[in-house]
């Protein structure tokens, strides 16, 4: 059931009394939001809209996108996570716990905002929450969540910056509420940009009555032999804020799970008198003044004192393995048998205690299991799944190296190594074996050392890639025929820039290699100073000459006499081509001998046009 409450921060009105470190130093309540953890359940991502970030869209596709929020047991399970976010689960014990993940809006802005009444006047408060953020710390660049925390709309506190330690951080602050005052208005706002970063998860907010230190003392076990004498349970409160402090005993029979008002029980003094065996648990409610003693958003609560009665008898009844020993007293047992021994306790207190012990036969246990490698040698996605236990009395302890579990599960996200898997019975039978995850062999792409090459140089590549492989992608490339898995790319870089060449093999292996090819403009085009038309075949016209593909075209080339007369005009022109230039005649007849000047506009491969000029002489 989801739990409606979020990650609040307090904003307190200036009468308030406030500060980041301000935790209660006392003892606290019980929790007025109840639903702050954001319950459980099986499937990863809670499939209702909740509604409880005003102005924030929720997704039940995560990953959320800037300004949405999701519900969820654990962001690993995501198919779509962003490859900078933790992959975590909620801040508790259950692995089915929910956490609220948001991806904050790119304008800052309320996320948050409920009404909490039945409060108290005059009586002082502890706003607390877990919060994470959710970049990973190698990664960098990325903005840090900050919050606000607003009591009726007015700031009073602010978290600063979410640290990027992938750690959960508590947050939270006290504060007294005004005289007559019974609710307050909690909003929580985003300070910092959306975009880049900014992403954080919330869980196990609080809200509880702050009050003196409420103790019992001393807060170890009080023991007392059956046969002995009742004994006094007194409170002691520490501090001065309660200038009327009332006091409601209180007694639990399941181990402190649920408590009962113990009737009467109102003084600061409570003796226990049952001198019958067994364990006793105690604890009290302090408000101050009768009327907020009947208000559980009003009062504290002490520490619970435990009173152990020894009792005269113990019966005992117990079943080991085979080949283990049992040990009462000073007395060991290997066998099936009814053993009767006294015991004087510390305290003296005399126990006859009567032990009905049963040896079963070791059942040889057995372990099913399935060994997951890793997906690629720089992940930690390994996983051992135990199948199933053959010939073992439940309930069973299992652990996996210092991995504890109590059920048939996975082991997951593990690193390569080696693993002993250790199972007892409940009658300590046990089991081991050594489980090995495997890493497969490095996964590298190698392009080649970074290059210098001049404008119109062909640039060839021999990438290597490990393989197998399932595809291979470059961030750029010009070869037309370096369509898909092309290792050997050739082109005539144009401009200085860095080319990668990424490869993917499975859903998490992925690695790439860059190189920087710097491309010196180097203009390599030549203009002959004489040229004779006398049709011997060698140098009869005067032309451009340049490298190709350096020099893609002549876009003009023109010729004046020492007059300025216009002797020829040329456009579009092939470099080194016999075909074209200045052929040395005018008007269809040969121009005479002598210097003649030119000017010519040349086009490169990397799409500029430089502009020359000079002189040429036409020999005879």
């Amino acid at each position: 059931m989801l739990k409606h409450s979020l990650f609040i921060s307090l904003l307190l009105l200036p009468f308030f009394s406030v500060g980041q470190t301000d935790i209660c130093t006392g003892n606290l309540g019980e929790n007025i939001f109840t639903s702050g953890d954001f319950g459980t359940g099986t499937a990863n991502v809670l499939p209702g809209n909740p509604s409880i970030a005003p102005g924030y869209n929720y997704t039940a596709f995560p990953p959320p996108s800037d300004g949405a929020y999701t519900i969820t047991n654990f962001t690993g399970a995501w198919p779509g996570l962003y490859n900078t976010w933790l992959r975590i689960p909620d801040n508790s014990p259950d692995p089915n716990g929910y956490m609220m993940v948001v991806n904050a809006d790119y304008t800052p802005g309320l996320f948050y905002d409920q009404l909490v009444e039945g409060l108290c006047g005059n009586t002082q408060y502890e706003f607390s929450a877990d919060v994470i953020n959710l970049i990973k710390t190698p990664v960098t660049q990325h903005i840090k969540p900050n919050v606000s925390f607003l009591i009726d709309g007015v700031q009073f506190f602010t978290s600063g910056e979410i640290p990027q330690n992938e750690q959960w951080q508590t947050y939270g602050f006290t504060f007294y509420t005004e005289p007559g005052q019974t609710s307050v208005q909690l909003s929580l706002r985003n300070n910092a940009p959306g975009g880049v970063g900014n992403d954080l998860a919330i869980d196990n907010i609080t809200f509880r009555p702050c009050g003196p230190e409420a103790l019992i003392l001393p807060t170890n076990i009080a023991n007392i032999c059956e046969d002995g004498d009742p004994i006094d349970l007194e409170a002691t409160v520490v501090g001065s804020q309660y200038d009327d402090p009332a006091f409601q005993w209180q007694i639990s029979t399941d181990e402190g799970l649920n408590w009962e008002d113990i009737p009467g029980a109102n003084a600061a003094v409570f003796t226990h008198n049952n001198l019958s065996g067994g364990y006793y648990y105690y604890r009290y409610l302090l408000a101050n003044g009768s009327a907020n003693l009947q208000n559980s958003r009003c009062r504290v609560i002490s520490n619970v004192k435990v009173v152990f009665v020894v009792p005269k008898f113990y019966e005992f009844r117990d079943t080991l393995c085979d080949g283990l020993i049992y040990q009462l007293g000073d007395e060991t047992f290997t066998q099936s048998g009814i053993y009767q021994d006294s015991l004087l306790s510390s305290l003296g207190c005399d126990s006859i205690v009567t032990l009905d012990l049963t040896f079963v036969d070791d059942g040889l246990i057995e372990a099913e299991t399935n060994v997951m490698d890793l997906s690629c040698f720089n992940t930690q996605d390994g996983a051992i799944e135990l199948v199933t236990v053959f010939n073992g009395f439940s309930p069973l302890d299992i652990h996996l190296a210092s991995l504890p579990t109590d059920s048939m599960v996975a082991f997951l996200n593990l690193p390569a190594g080696n693993y002993r898997l250790s199972i007892t019975d409940r009658y300590g039978c046990s089991y081991q074996e050594i489980l090995t995850v495997n890493t497969p062999p490095p996964f590298v792409v190698d392009v080649g050392p970074d290059l210098t090459v001049s404008l119109g140089d062909l640039v060839q590549l021999h990438a290597f890639v490990t393989t197998p492989y399932q595809s291979l992608s470059w961030n750029q490339l010009v070869d037309p025929l370096c369509v898909n898995d092309c290792l050997n790319p050739s082109w005539y870089p144009i401009e200085s820039d860095t080319f990668s060449l990424t490869a993917v093999f499975g859903d998490s292996c992925i690695t790439s290699d860059t190189l920087f090819i710097e491309v010196l403009k180097d203009r390599r085009v030549y203009f002959p100073n004489a040229f004779s038309p006398n049709d011997d075949g060698v140098n009869d016209r005067f032309m451009v000459y340049g490298h190709v593909p350096n020099v893609q075209a002549v876009n003009r080339l023109t010729i004046f006499n020492r007059w300025g007369g216009l002797v020829f005009d040329g456009t579009d022109l092939n470099p080194n081509d016999q075909s074209t230039g200045w052929d040395g005649t005018f008007l269809g007849k040969p121009a005479e001998r002598g210097v003649y000047a030119y000017m010519a506009e040349v086009l490169f491969l990397d799409g500029q046009v430089a502009r020359y000029s000079g002189s040429v002489s036409l020999l005879k």
